[in-house]
């Protein structure tokens, strides 16, 4: 049985908290540096430009790219023979507070949702997903959300005969009606299958995956190449000023799901894809 302080836990998530704010996965950052060389159009190339330098001199100054610094949505695998010596939670939350304010990154989290929105003054609670896996080490990853985009993510209770069209037809539908709202471009992920609580986190985790890495089935591979082909052919692109660069890159997740349905859900993120992660 491995042990693990919860003091480490809390030392980890503010550093993540920091650190994701300030860069971008190499990934993500690739992406936006092959779009810039790839796209034609002026308007696209000169913004896309302006993307660029924005996160150089974030990189360069540690500062935030944006000034959104999103809800701390933090994943947690952790494996069945790890033993946290404190609340797992609590260090969590405590990691995000301590790297919220040392790091003067703006609180964005109201402690009602409706009727009392009052700031919690600390970025907390985080959005915490924990998946229980075998083996001895605790996996975190960090990825603040900012709210322009995940205002135009959406969920769709389909029906079976709706078929993969059907599913093609949302996500494109999804993409046009945010239009530049989501400060593209965006990283988008699509979750397939599950029922109604489980299709949104399928989404989320789907648009967290490595932009390089493509689905292990070749055809939901297929599936996922040919949408972000039609996305940048709608021809919203970098800022909503049209262009070739409306989407980065574009993932599939699916599970089992019961035979009367197929929940889709289309989980968006603006340029600044956050994600930073750490293995204790």
């Amino acid at each position: 049985m491995k042990e693990i302080m919860a003091s480490k836990i809390t030392q980890a998530v503010a550093k993540m908290c920091k650190q994701a704010n300030y860069q971008l996965p190499n990934d993500i950052k690739d992406c936006l540096y092959e779009a810039y060389e790839q796209e034609q159009y002026p308007i696209a190339k000169k913004t896309l430009g302006i993307l660029k330098e924005n996160l150089e001199l974030a990189y360069s100054t540690q500062r935030p790219i944006c000034q959104d610094t999103g809800m701390a949505c933090v994943f947690v695998e952790i494996g069945q023979d790890v033993h946290v010596i404190g609340n797992l939670s609590d260090a969590i939350n405590d990691g995000v507070r301590q790297g919220y304010q040392e790091g003067y990154l703006r609180k964005s989290i109201v402690r009602d949702p409706v009727l009392d929105r009052v700031n919690t003054n600390d970025n907390t609670p985080a959005n915490i997903h924990y998946d229980i896996v075998a083996g001895d080490k605790l996996k975190i990853t960090v990825a603040p959300k900012g709210f322009g985009s995940e205002n135009m993510s959406r969920i769709k209770m389909m029906k079976p005969s709706d078929g993969i069209e059907g599913v093609k037809d949302f996500v494109l539908e999804t993409v046009r009606e945010a239009g530049p709202n989501p400060c593209p471009p965006v990283v988008i992920g699509v979750g397939i299958g599950g029922s109604f609580d489980t299709v949104g986190l399928l989404a989320k985790k789907a648009m967290l995956k490595n932009a390089h890495e493509h689905h292990p089935d070749k055809h939901y591979c297929a599936i996922e190449k040919e949408l972000l082909e039609r996305v940048n052919e709608l021809g919203i692109g970098p800022a909503g000023f049209g262009g070739h660069t409306t989407a980065l890159a574009l993932h599939i997740q699916t599970a089992p799901t019961h035979i009367a349905g197929m929940p889709v859900a289309v989980a968006i993120c603006c340029h600044v894809a956050r994600k930073m992660e750490v293995e204790l």
